[in-house]
Order: structure tokens, then sequence, then C-alpha cells
């Protein structure tokens, strides 16, 4: 079978598996506090990569690396903290469709902070990325909730993430990267997670449970799908977590169809795609290959 096709499949699959982690943290609506929500499903994921965290205490980090480890999960526990509280009042789609800001911010920050070359194509798409969010938010039009200004300000601190995963990529493999950020993630959110603690039905730490195991699937699926294809090939795919998201909050959370959401969004996803592509055509290493999701 082509390449191609097969990278295009694994990125179909992930865009599936992504919206189920959307899907059942929205189920919760806010049964368990966002700390002790997103603590509770990166405990469970640390256990599930336990091979790659066994392989990688063998190895033994140096301290600057494992410096960059620490710094990591203290950034992307604030993000996922955010996250879990903009899935708890949010509609899937619209989490969904501003998180796709953080493929452009990500192309940005590189230039910025790892001296990538700033080129035209990457402006360009910063600026109408802008507009995007501004057809999702509609500031003036109606209020911007605190779910809206959260989900925004997690896309800020996952491009950090991103970052710094960029730049540990060069000594680590991918699983040793996920499975590093589950253990600091882990440990920076005990804190918060104690502070907000509350009894957890059964039910609710089973969809936690299903939640880790999904998304450490996932990372799988998009490991695979960019070892298959080029980033130019599957990246465009990506929308189709738009296209799920939607489905998924008109159906099973009879969350009323925005238009507004469906258009930002797909104004944002050009820009990745035509970011990728301009990545591609120059014969650079894109920026989101270590775009891994992780939450």
């Amino acid at each position: 079978m082509n390449q191609s096709i097969i990278g295009i499949m694994w990125m179909v699959l992930t865009t599936i598996l992504f919206v189920g982690v959307t899907a059942t943290v929205r189920y919760l609506e806010g049964e368990v506090p966002a700390p002790q929500a997103a603590f509770l499903r990166y405990a469970i994921g640390t256990l599930l990569l336990t091979p790659s965290l066994i392989t990688l205490i063998k190895v033994k980090p140096n301290k600057p690396l494992m410096n960059k480890f620490l710094l990591r999960g203290l950034v992307h526990s604030f993000g996922v903290t955010l996250w879990f509280y903009a899935m708890s009042v949010m509609p899937v789609a619209e989490v969904t469709a501003i998180g796709f800001l953080t493929y452009i911010f990500v192309s940005i920050g590189a230039c910025i902070f790892l001296k990538e070359k700033l080129h035209k194509h990457r402006i360009t798409a910063v600026i109408i990325s802008f507009v995007g969010a501004l057809i999702i938010l509609r500031p003036g039009f109606k209020v911007i909730e605190s779910g809206q200004f959260g989900m925004l300000m997690a896309t800020v601190v996952f491009t950090a993430s991103y970052l710094i995963a960029k730049i540990v990529s060069k000594e680590r493999s991918s699983s040793e990267i996920v499975a590093m950020l589950s253990v600091f993630t882990t440990i920076f959110l005990i804190p918060s997670a104690i502070y907000s603690w509350e009894p957890i039905s059964l039910e609710a730490l089973l969809i936690l449970t299903f939640t880790a195991l999904i998304a450490t699937i996932g990372h799988i699926t998009m490991t695979q799908a960019i070892k298959a294809a080029p980033m130019v090939v599957t990246q465009p795919i990506l929308f189709l977590q738009l296209v799920w998201a939607s489905m998924v909050g008109l159906f099973l959370f009879d969350e009323q169809f925005d238009l507004y959401v469906i258009i930002g969004g797909t104004v944002i996803m050009i820009c990745v795609c035509y970011v990728s592509y301009r990545e591609h055509v120059l014969g650079k290493k894109i920026t989101n290959d270590v775009l891994q999701k992780v939450i």
C-alpha cells in the first residue's frame, strides 16, 4: 500500500482518538475538579508508559536534559489544568477549534526562541489565524467567558511545552519524551490536585482511565502517521478533528451547532496546512513534527 495512504489512515485514526479524549472529559462536565482530573489522567498514563520509563532510567539522562524535562513538566501541568477546565465548560468543537492555534504559535515560537528563520508564510499564517480566532471568539459581539480565555492561555502554555520537546527530541526518542512528560506533569499536578481533591465515583475513575488509554494510543498512531508520510500529506487530516468534535457535541451533548466556530476553525486549519506545505517546499523539517497531543 502507498505510504501516503498509510500515513493518512493513521492520522484519521489519531483524530478520532483525540476527539474521543475531549468527549470523555466533556462527559464528566466538571464532576471532577480540573486539577484532580488532569492529575489522574497523567498518573494513569504514566503507568501505561512504564516500559519507556524503564528504558530511560537505564540510560540515566544527564542533568541539563533532566532540567529540560522538569521545566516541560511544570509548564505542561498548567496547560493541561487550563484545558481540563475549558473542556468542562465549553462546547467540544470550540475547544478543538481554538486548540488549532497551538500549531501556529509553535511555528512562530521556533523563530523567536530557537532562532529559526522567520519566513513570510509564517507571518501571513499568524495574521490570518488571528482573524480565525476573532471569528470564533467574536469580541464585542459576545462576552469572552472564562473557559475561552482559559483555552487561549492553554494554547500559549502548550506552545512552550512543545518548543522544549523540539529541543530534547534531538537527544531522546518520542516515546521517552512522552514518558518523561507524563511523569513530571503528574508530579507537578500533585499539589493542586490535593488542594482541590473531592471524592470521585467509580464511573468517573473509569472514564479518566479510558481517557488516559486512548490518549496514549493517540500518541502511537500520530507517531506512525508522521513516520509513514510527510507532514504536508497528513497535516490537513487534522481538520477532521473539528468535524468529529462538531458531531460529538451535536449528537452526544446536544450542543448548538456554531457556524462561527466552524468557519474560524477552518481558517486556522487552512493556515496550519499552508505553513506545512511551505515548510515542505523549503525542504525544512517542519516545526510541529514534535507536536505530540498529550492532553
